[in-house]
This record gives structure tokens, sequence and C-alpha cells, in this order.
């Protein structure tokens, strides 16, 4: 490491927000090298995943379950749906509303995606004891409350 980046490293150690990122990039690393050769991202397995527990959900809640904007999770969507691993259908409520559903391949692919990620998550886990996960949740939580306007969870999590 050169003065420079040292000088850096030191001014910004006692900052969290590092560690917590830098912990955030290596799950989703791992988790987009797990899924590729199923030939889905992170946010595609997360929109998946949410719609096998909530099908007909809305586009919007979808976005902010997933942890991405509108427009992103219309394009997720819209790739799923081009490889038939989604179907959209007029709402019997609304005919302008679109409701959206896991296919059948949908769901087949998803029993194998999940596979694979809830492998990488119990990796994780596996490396602490139950208090220390405990504990981690408890820390990451109480950041969240200290660093939201409401102090409350959007009800997103990572997937």
């Amino acid at each position: 490491m050169g003065t420079d980046e040292k000088k850096v490293a030191e001014s910004v150690a006692w900052r969290p927000g590092g560690a917590v990122k830098r912990a955030e990039q290596a799950l989703m690393a791992e988790k987009s090298r797990v899924l590729r050769p199923l030939g889905l991202t992170v946010p595609q397995y997360a929109a998946m995943y949410a719609l096998s527990l909530a099908p007909g959900i809305s586009g919007a809640k979808l976005a902010r379950l997933c942890s991405v904007t509108p427009q992103s999770m219309a394009t997720v969507i819209k790739t799923l749906e081009s490889r038939g691993l989604v179907e959209r259908r007029p709402s019997s409520d609304h005919a302008q509303v679109l409701v959206t559903r896991l296919s059948r391949a949908g769901q087949a692919l998803l029993r194998k995606a999940d596979a694979e990620a809830v492998a990488v998550e119990r990796r994780l886990v596996d490396a602490f004891t139950p208090d220390e996960i405990a504990l981690l949740r408890e820390l990451l939580e109480r950041a969240v409350v200290v660093l939201t306007d409401d102090g409350h969870d959007d009800g997103a999590d990572s997937f």
C-alpha cells in the first residue's frame, strides 16, 4: 500500500460505513457468482423470490422490497417476462392493472436459484455463533434506525 492509500485508510479506519459496504459488496458478488450459471442477476432473483411469496404484488412494492428503483424493476420484470419466467395478465379487478406471477418455468428456476442463494447465506451464518449472528442483526438494525428519518425499516430485504 502506497503512502496516499495508507493515509486515506488510516483517516477513515474509525468509520463503519466502509466495512458495511465491503461486506455488502462481498455478499452480492458471491450471490452474483452462484446465480450467473442460472442466467440470473441478484435483482432478478430477488424479484422472483418476492413474487413467489406475494404473487401479483405491484411493481412499486416489488421495487421497494428488492431495493431497486421502479424503473429498474420494470426492466427486471420485462426481462423475466421475455424469458418466460414471469407472466403478466390483466387483473380481474382492474383491466388496466397487470398482475405479475411466476410461470412454471420461473418457479422451477427459482427453486434452483434459491438453493444457491441460501447456501451463500448459510456460509455467512455458519461463520458466526448464534449469539454473534443475533448481535450482528441487532447492530445492523440499530444502524438502520439511526440513519433513517422515521426510524422505521421500509420492509426491504436484500436477497
